[in-house]
């Protein structure tokens, strides 16, 4: 491949993202889709219905995933979310942080993009935190916490990091062949109890569901498959176009919000490049603005009080320092990661589910103080 066809089919792999992520956008906001809702209408209603939507989106990411490995178009084990090294406890820390922080303000990473887009101004100040205490994560004074303390406390998984990956290592069995097997038992499983919820056999519903689990299919697509390029013209070395981490990568919000800044930050800096996360931050924002006014549904929102606004800067503070620590968020390591199967995902989103508990009994508190 020459240079002058890598760069331009880098910049068709910015805008096919790009896409994606406004369908994103729009269908969450036409939707409703949120975690940090789901657990909230079971906590306090016992309505099952969002969770059976989240449910579906996970049934179909992981079939369309491990149906792409299975046909060759991906190599399934060329992401962070199959890496053998399990960091378990900051997945576990990280995720407490993150569901916790979650509540506090109002929704999750791309909640507050899908909000931002719909008109809300508090949810503006939540990104700005949210990317800055992500990017002193990764980088900054509380990457060098992390990377001292809970990244230290781990243990290896030669097979892989992803169930599939154990499968096939242990019973011998050809990897695509495994996770397409496995994909089938669980994302049908998935797929299949969301149906059954009577309730949850509505338009909007079934349209949450599968459009969100074919969004990250197709973000999947993109990057490992189009934006994979096996020899770069002037190093040789295979890659992934327009990738934060250097790994085929799909929807993840809390990294990316750092990115975004970082690059409107320092946009002069020639070396500042336009990335896959820069492109689906901006493109949930527009998708949502896009569905709110079609809809009619767009407002500005602010804050209520001083509690109300310190709430939500704790909140955010506390989902860009977990969202990094967890190696992602409820869409990150709840989507993208439970697609692959992945272990640590497992983890991680379990340690959001009880922050989310927890975020939700904190605020009971404060109502009964009142």
């Amino acid at each position: 491949m020459e240079l002058a066809d890598f760069l331009k089919l880098q910049t068709q792999v910015l805008w096919a993202a790009f896409a994606v992520a406004v369908a994103f956008g729009f269908i969450a906001q036409r939707t409703h889709f949120c975690t940090m809702g789901a657990i909230s209408d079971i906590v306090n209603m016992g309505d099952w219905t969002r969770m059976r939507m989240w449910g579906m989106a996970v049934g179909v990411a992981v079939l369309g995933f491990y149906g792409m490995a299975w046909l060759g178009w991906i190599d399934a084990g060329k992401s962070i979310y199959t890496s053998g090294r399990i960091i378990w406890l900051s997945a576990l820390v990280g995720g407490v942080l993150f569901g916790f922080g979650m509540v506090l303000a109002s929704g999750c990473g791309s909640k507050t993009l899908v909000r931002i887009g719909a008109g809300s101004l508090k949810s503006l100040v939540v990104f700005f935190v949210m990317g800055f205490a992500a990017f002193a994560t990764l980088r900054g004074v509380l990457a060098v916490l992390r990377v001292n303390t809970v990244d230290k406390v781990a243990f290896d998984i030669p097979a892989g990091g992803a169930i599939p990956m154990w499968v096939s290592s242990g019973l011998g069995m050809e990897p695509a062949l495994a996770g397409l097997l496995l994909a089938v038992l669980v994302g049908g499983a998935l797929v299949v109890w969301a149906l059954l919820g009577t309730e949850f056999r509505s338009f909007n519903n079934v349209l949450g569901g599968l459009g969100i689990g074919l969004v990250i299919v197709a973000m999947w697509w993109v990057s490992g498959h189009l934006g994979f390029v096996a020899e770069h013209p002037e190093t040789l070395d295979a890659v992934y176009l327009a990738s934060n981490s250097g790994r085929m990568e799909s929807l993840t919000f809390t990294a990316p919000m750092a990115y975004t800044l970082d690059w409107i930050i320092f946009f002069s800096d020639t070396s500042k490049l336009l990335t896959f996360g820069v492109v689906t931050v901006a493109g949930v924002v527009v998708g949502s603005l896009a569905c709110a006014l079609i809809e009619g549904s767009f407002r500005w929102e602010g804050f209520r009080s001083t509690q109300d606004t310190a709430l939500h800067i704790a909140g955010a503070a506390c989902m860009g320092v977990g969202g990094v620590t967890a190696l992602g968020c409820t869409v990150g390591q709840g989507l993208s990661g439970l697609s692959t199967l992945s272990f640590l995902s497992m983890i991680a989103v379990t340690g959001i589910v009880l922050g989310a508990i927890g975020g939700f009994r904190f605020q009971m508190w404060l109502l009964d103080r009142e």
